[in-house]
């Protein structure tokens, strides 16, 4: 059953959070921040962390592909979590959970166990399919690719925060506190812990699943099917080969900015000779352009979609992951740091734009099992993660990998003319894009019918005054 009050505008209502829409929009990004913050927040302290551990270039590796690992499994049960509880207590007993790895991450003393921390923390990457979860039941067909991608892209935001702020934090406590760099990058990942638990305190108190209330509370009234039925939706969603397409797409390009996130500090510092903090907020760029790139990926796919339909919104997905898969491999052979800047900026603009695009085409292959879709797709981010982290763990130089991983990301792009729709849903498509769009012109013209009755009464009350005055 389609949910009903969904919101048809993202922008005319942002500071509006007494709409519970809104409101939560807001919490969901800034959640899925605070989680992206936290479970990259050790990558741009690597730098001290190796030195401390005394980390070869293979356990380096190795701590890549366990900090986006179990994120692959995490996804795949969160989505079905979603489903069945809703997305409301997902998101706050996924943070709360989450923050006692991120801190724990303190006790380390060996590879051994810092691999072990760097492998539960990734269980909070799956928090952004709750975002994205959160977001397509909160808002209408006419703007979901946009809220989509700006949550999701406020959220990735973290990881390009978290390249500046720890850096600082950790500069923090060794000068202004007088901690020992060992001490230091311990103490904080335990203050990042703490945060992400009262934020997942605060999504349970501010938040609700729908538009129309929770889902216990809307089973009870008949307008959802019933729990039990979750598995069986959640089973035919993964029978979907479309699902599948999506999984591959998203591994190359989510999967390649969690890669990116893990591996631009180290890379700067180790080939272009910068030090700790400059390679920190040189790394930085690629996650910051998250505060525009990945929503114009979502608004160009809703606009795509408005002129040619679903089919629209998939060749959309195709241009820019085929920009995102050349930029990557023109910035793989720049050896100079003022060309190897501008050219991060580009493969990043590209790659959340991509990013954006996969998830305005998620919400429209099963409607009946979104927590299924959005899971088993995220989940590919971080299988394309892992894998472009086995190339980094290998003898090839890191600059031959990028390039590799470009033209891998290139031939990707041709995936996208194999997600079909069928003509009967590219229809019911179509009549539920214009009715929220009729929806909106509705709201538009009461507010403009308000604004000129508020125009007339005050022209008329500046009458009255001026004719007593006479």
């Amino acid at each position: 059953m389609e949910l009903q009050n969904k919101a048809t505008r993202l922008w005319g209502n942002f500071f509006n959070v007494r709409m519970i829409q809104i409101r939560t929009f807001h919490m969901t990004w800034f959640a899925f921040f605070a989680a992206f913050f936290a479970w990259f927040g050790i990558a741009p302290l690597m730098i001290v962390v190796r030195e401390e551990l005394n980390l070869t270039k293979s356990q380096v590796g190795w701590s890549i592909i366990a900090s986006v690992a179990v994120t692959i499994f995490a996804r795949f049960f969160i989505g079905w979590l979603c489903d069945r509880i809703g997305p409301r207590r997902a998101y706050s007993f996924l943070l709360m959970f989450g923050a006692f790895p991120v801190a724990g991450i303190a006790l380390s003393n060996s590879f051994e166990m810092f691999l072990f921390f760097r492998l539960l923390i990734g269980i909070i990457g799956a928090s952004f399919v709750i975002t994205q979860y959160h977001t397509s039941v909160m808002f209408a067909p006419n703007v979901v690719g946009t809220a989509n991608a700006t949550s999701a892209g406020w959220g990735n935001l973290g990881g390009g925060v978290t390249q500046i702020v720890m850096p600082l934090i950790f500069s923090g406590f060794v000068i202004g506190f007088g901690f020992t760099e060992a001490a230091a990058w311990r103490l904080s990942m335990v203050a990042v812990g703490i945060v992400i638990f009262i934020i997942g305190v605060a999504y349970y108190f501010l938040t609700q699943d729908t538009p129309e209330g929770d889902f216990k509370d809307l089973r009870a009234q008949g307008k959802m099917p019933e729990s039990g039925k979750v598995t069986g939706q959640y089973f035919k969603a993964l029978g979907d080969y479309r699902v599948w397409i999506l999984f591959l797409i998203y591994g190359a390009c989510f999967g390649i900015e969690l890669t990116v996130n893990n591996t631009a500090a180290l890379y700067f510092y180790d080939y272009f000779d910068v030090n700790l903090v400059t390679a920190g907020a040189i790394a930085a760029s690629f996650g910051l352009m998250n505060i525009f790139a990945r929503t114009l990926g979502g608004i160009f796919g809703d606009n795509f979609g408005s002129i040619w339909g679903l089919r629209g919104r998939t060749f959309w997905l195709f241009i820019v992951l085929l920009g995102e898969g050349i930029a990557l491999m023109i910035f793989s052979q720049m050896s100079v740091l003022f060309l190897a800047i501008p050219m991060l900026i580009v493969f990043s603009l590209f790659t959340q734009m991509a990013e954006g695009a996969t998830y305005s085409v998620v919400p429209f292959i099963n409607k009946k099992a979104l927590g299924a879709v959005a899971g088993v797709v995220g989940a590919g981010g971080n299988a394309g993660a892992v894998a472009a982290g086995f190339l980094f763990k290998g003898t090839m130089e890191w600059n031959d990998v990028f390039f590799t991983i470009g033209v891998v990301v290139a031939i990707a792009s041709l995936l996208t003319f194999f997600i079909r729709f069928s003509p009967e849903q590219e229809e019911e498509e179509r009549a539920l894009f214009e009715k929220a769009q009729i929806d909106l012109l509705k709201i538009r013209a009461e507010r403009a019918q308000k604004a000129l009755e508020e125009s007339v009464r005050i022209v008329a009350e500046y009458n009255r005054k001026h004719d007593k005055e006479i």
